[in-house]
């Protein structure tokens, strides 16, 4: 059936001018009318008769549209909606050198956060092969000869890495590789760890005492080992609130 018969729903716009509300008004009949990746919608001449707007306003606004992946023009049967890559929007812009300090230091965070929060997906479904594949990726770290109260970032790659892919998350997945040159950048940026960062109980936990918890611990006691294992991390974050930098004016 014509998608023409709901153009009627729609308002028109006071304000021609503004693109933002053409592009929220097409938003609204999308919803207002149900329509699913598939459905056709009103051509932009007749969106632009339905709101009273200009027809450049309207292909600019669908245009907005496209680029989010929201629509696509098909031959033979105009503009359709799609179903969008939410995560391919993301990572356009998730590059350090496009982003300010303020928005490079809360996305630092929100990997921490993430850190915290997969491990009880981590142990619902860990499988016999990630643990092998774990105890090669630490191994290596042990045959390098490691300073076990060292941080070296190749090797949290590594061993992080493996982790988000035992979440069997794919979103999850590819939010941490566009996360990662984030991380790297605010680590670089912050000096790394201090040389002589003092840990709680004055240990380190490393990679081995992570996987030892994943083979015979618990969630929680997970959650535990890697906040200790992230604490220099967690301590620059809260540094920052409290002394007042993290929500600072970027230049």
């Amino acid at each position: 059936m014509s998608s023409k018969k709901y153009l009627k729903k729609i308002k028109p716009l006071q304000n021609l001018s503004l693109v933002d509300k053409v592009e929220l008004r097409i938003v609204e009949f999308i919803k207002e009318n149900d329509l699913s990746p598939g459905d056709s919608i009103p051509k932009e001449l007749e969106f632009a008769e339905a709101l009273g707007v200009s027809r450049t306003a309207v292909r600019e606004a669908v245009l907005r549209l496209r680029t989010l992946g929201l629509v696509e023009s098909k031959k033979h049967r105009g503009m359709i909606l799609t179903r969008p890559d939410v995560m391919n929007n993301i990572e356009r812009v998730l590059d350090p050198k496009l982003l300010g300090n303020v928005a490079l230091r809360n996305l630092f965070e929100l990997r921490l956060i993430l850190e915290m929060g997969m491990a009880d997906i981590i142990f619902a479904r860990k499988t016999k092969k990630d643990i092998e594949e774990l105890e090669k990726i630490v191994e290596k770290e042990e045959a390098e000869e490691i300073n076990e109260t060292s941080f070296s970032l190749d090797k949290e790659i590594a061993f992080h890495g493996k982790l988000y892919d035992m979440s069997k998350n794919v979103t999850l997945q590819r939010f941490h590789v566009m996360l990662l040159p984030i991380f790297e950048f605010v680590h670089e940026q912050k000096g790394g760890v201090p040389k002589h960062y003092k840990y709680t109980g004055d240990k380190f936990i490393s990679h081995r005492d992570l996987l030892d918890n994943i083979k015979v611990g618990t969630p929680e006691t997970f959650r535990n080992a890697m906040r200790r294992h992230l604490e220099p991390h967690f301590d620059y974050i809260i540094n920052l609130m409290e002394n007042g930098e993290l929500n600072s004016i970027d230049n």
